[in-house]
Formats: structure tokens, C-alpha cells, sequence
């Protein structure tokens, strides 16, 4: 394989820009005897849910191993580390304790902590096709904002309702793995319900610097037949604007509000809430077409057939092990195809995801794939468009959901085995790219 070595300097970014890197709770705390079970516990516990069977039982055990974590982050030089509180955690006794520490800890060693307040970890109580599930929520968030909002000033409410929806209640390849195709809309709605009152739950207890992290890619129709763009268009709504729309203009997208439940034109002023900062999980553009009839295998996914689109296959383009194109450029055009749509209504973004899977600890595959989407990211702030943080996906090599412990996304090697960590070259490349920085 050839490699290729990073030389050229990337271009300074604002003052002030915020560097982190992120992680989930259930992907790397381990320690799943001490705490209550979430639907994550329930779908992997069923055989054949994950391609390499594991768990998350131990995963990469922060939950007793933070204190190296934290010198990791230290040692990298980044300003900020984004992490997920465990709803499940904090239902149990002394769940929030782990979090207390954990704060103290990143406090003492000048990392800010970003804390996202639901990353798929659902307590088994609960369900998002229940209302009552965003009531829930927001009580959670007013402990978890209690507790530790004297020292955590930047807050996400949820990680990517999208793809919560689409693979876990809609195509059931992710927890708690349904199959209910269209039928799952009202999950989207619930956690865009449950987005709004979090808010309000924060603001309530003094929080501010309140965002989301919704994942977004560039649509790219197969071709320009008509069948094909319909197709783009209607992924794009689902995709993308599902969960924008609502957030960002107090709308949804035509003819998807009259199948949401519910009194969904007074929900839309609670879930419209003002935001600080609008976050962005970025990985890959998709192309789409017509539906071809038949089941498709696309990025580890097998889609049904049936469904009113295609996924197709970005030739010419390098992949990643997971399979997923690479194309950094069409982060810049997600950033400034933002701008275009939503004009003043758009905060200050955040890109609060981008990676990438490869094997090896020296990999200078992840090294080329982030140095192109810092600079397609610094093309876009170049276009005008105001973002004002990157967080690198992820920390640690982590239990990759439905594909277990196989994908191997972070800046730090784990050895499931002894859980010794070490850091890749990707780790090295970023912070002397941070220390360049400043």
C-alpha cells in the first residue's frame, strides 16, 4: 500500500477556534455491572446482532481508566474533549459520580468538557415511540445539568437522531432494532421534541453554549434523469432536512409534518428553541438513484428493497476499511450548502464528528484523510462560513456499534485484551498540527 506523508502546513484558523476530539459513554466506559441496562445491552446480548460478537461490557473500561484517557488528552493539547453521559449511569446509584470525577479531571488539566446528553444508550424502561420518552429526557437533564453544570459550559442534547431513527427503529440493524420502516417517524419526532425541552431544561438551570450534533452529508443523484434526482431529493428530506428543518426554521420539510404525531405545529415551537451552535457529524457525501429492486450492500449496511431510493458507489474514490468514500471537498460544500439554505437562521456550526476506520498504529491513511478535511473545512470558514470548533472521531479504538470491536476509528490504539493504550501517528500528526496552531 502506498502511503503518503503530510508536509505541507495547513493554514492557520481563527483565534479561538475550538480543537477537540470525542467519544460516546456506551463505546468506551465498560463497566456495564454497575450501572442499569440500556437497549444497546439488550440488542447485543442477541446473537448474530454484532458482525464480531462483542460487547460493550468492558469496551475500553474508561469508566475506571479515565485517568489515562485525560493524560492522553492532555498530552495531545487539545482544547476541549467531547464525551457522552450515560442516561442508563445516571438512573443508578451514584451514576453521576463517575462524571463528577471525570470533570474535575479534564478541569485540572485544561481541557474544557463538552457533554453530549444522549448518544443512543436509551435506558430498556423507555422507548422513542412513547411521548413521554422527551419528558423524561429533559428531568435527566436538569440532574445531569444540576450536577455538573458549575464546571461543563458547552452542552449537546442529542448525537445523530437520524441515524438513531434510521438504523434502529426503521431498518433494525442498530438498537433496540426494529423494522418499521416509515413507521419510525415518530422516534424522529420524540427526540426532536425531546432536543427542544432539553433545551429549555438548560437554560432553566443557568446552562448556555447549547447545541446538537446531527449528522449531515452532501446528496449527490446518481444522474440527471428525472427518477434519480426524485430519489436524491426524497433521501436528502430524510437524511437531512428531517432534522435540520425543524431545528433551524420551525418547520419540517413538505408533507412529512401531517405524519408526525401529535399537535406537531405546537411541538415545532419547542423544538425550534434557539440553539447557540448547530453541530455537524461529517464522514462521507452518498450518491443516490431510482430503486433498483432489490437489496442493496452499502458501508456495511444491507438495505432493504422496497425502499423509494438507492444507494450507489462513489467510483474513483478511495475508501476508508469501513468502506466509505473519502471526499473532503464535499465537506466544504456541505458547509456552505448550509449557509445557502438557511441564511441567518443558520448559529455558528460546529463539527462535531469527522473520522475515519483504519487499521494500524502507523496510519498515515488517517493522517492524509484528516489533513484533507481540515483543509476543506478551512476552504469553507475562507467562504464565509462561520464555524467555530473541530472535533476528531474518536479518541480510542471503541465498540463500534452493530460492527463491534472490528472498526478502529481513533487516534489511540486499544488492545481489547490487556486495555493498553497507544498512541497512532494520526495522535502525533494532531498535536504537533494543535501545537502549529497556537
Amino acid at each position: 500500500m502506498i502511503r503518503r506523508m503530510v508536509t505541507n502546513p495547513i493554514p492557520q484558523f481563527p483565534a479561538g477556534f475550538l480543537w477537540g476530539v470525542s467519544t460516546s459513554a456506551h463505546q468506551i466506559e465498560g463497566a456495564a455491572d454497575e450501572r442499569e441496562p440500556s437497549v444497546w445491552d439488550v440488542f447485543t446480548a442477541e446473537p448474530g446482532r454484532v458482525k464480531d460478537g462483542s460487547t460493550a461490557a468492558v469496551a475500553c473500561d474508561s469508566y475506571h481508566r479515565y485517568p489515562e484517557d485525560v493524560a492522553l488528552l492532555a498530552g495531545l493539547g487539545v482544547d476541549a474533549y467531547r464525551f457522552s453521559v450515560s442516561w442508563p449511569r445516571v438512573n443508578s446509584a451514584d451514576g453521576l459520580d463517575h462524571y463528577d470525577h471525570l470533570v474535575d479531571a479534564l478541569c485540572a488539566a485544561g481541557v474544557r468538557p463538552v457533554v453530549t446528553l444522549f448518544h443512543w444508550d436509551l435506558p430498556v424502561t423507555l422507548d422513542w415511540l412513547e411521548r413521554d420518552t422527551a419528558s423524561r429526557f429533559a428531568e435527566y437533564v436538569s440532574a445531569v445539568a444540576e450536577r455538573l453544570g458549575d464546571r461543563v459550559t458547552k452542552w449537546i442534547t442529542l448525537n445523530e437522531p437520524a441515524e438513531h431513527t434510521l438504523l434502529g427503529h426503521a431498518l433494525g440493524v442498530h438498537a433496540p432494532g426494529r423494522r418499521l420502516m416509515f413507521d419510525a417517524l415518530p422516534v424522529a419526532h420524540h427526540q426532536l421534541l425531546a432536543h427542544g425541552l432539553a433545551v429549555r431544561a438548560l437554560r432553566a438551570a443557568g446552562a448556555g453554549d447549547i447545541g446538537i450534533a446531527n449528522s449531515h452529508g452532501p446528496t449527490w443523484p446518481a444522474s440527471e434523469k428525472p427518477e434519480d434526482m426524485e430519489a436524491a431529493e426524497f433521501y436528502d428530506v430524510l437524511l437531512n432536512r428531517l432534522f435540520s428543518d425543524p431545528l433551524l426554521l420551525g418547520r419540517y420539510p413538505e408533507g412529512i409534518g401531517e405524519l408526525m404525531p401529535g399537535d406537531a405545529e405546537a411541538d415545532l415551537k419547542v423544538i425550534a428553541e434557539p440553539i447557540d451552535w448547530y453541530g455537524i457529524n461529517y464522514y462521507a457525501p452518498t450518491k443516490v438513484g431510482a430503486p433498483l429492486g432489490a437489496e442493496i450492500e452499502f458501508g456495511g449496511l444491507s438495505l432493504p428493497a422496497g425502499l423509494p431510493f438507492s444507494v450507489r458507489e462513489i467510483e474513483g474514490r478511495p475508501v476508508t476499511d469501513f468502506g466509505w468514500p473519502v471526499v473532503p471537498e464535499a465537506l466544504t460544500e456541505l458547509l456552505t450548502g448550509f449557509r445557502e439554505r438557511y441564511g441567518d437562521r443558520l448559529p455558528p456550526l460546529v463539527i462535531t464528528e469527522n473520522g475515519c476506520s483504519y487499521e494500524g498504529v502507523d496510519d498515515q491513511e488517517r493522517i492524509a484523510y484528516l489533513d484533507g478535511h481540515i483543509r476543506a473545512l478551512h476552504r469553507a470558514i475562507e467562504a464565509g462560513v462561520d464555524v467555530r470548533g473541530y472535533f476528531v472521531w474518536s479518541l480510542l479504538d471503541n465498540f463500534e456499534w452493530a460492527e463491534g470491536c472490528a472498526r478502529r476509528f481513533g487516534l489511540v490504539h486499544t488492545d481489547y485484551e490487556t486495555l493498553d493504550r497507544t498512541p497512532k501517528a494520526s495522535y502525533a500528526w494532531l498535536r504537533d498540527l494543535l501545537r502549529a496552531q497556537r
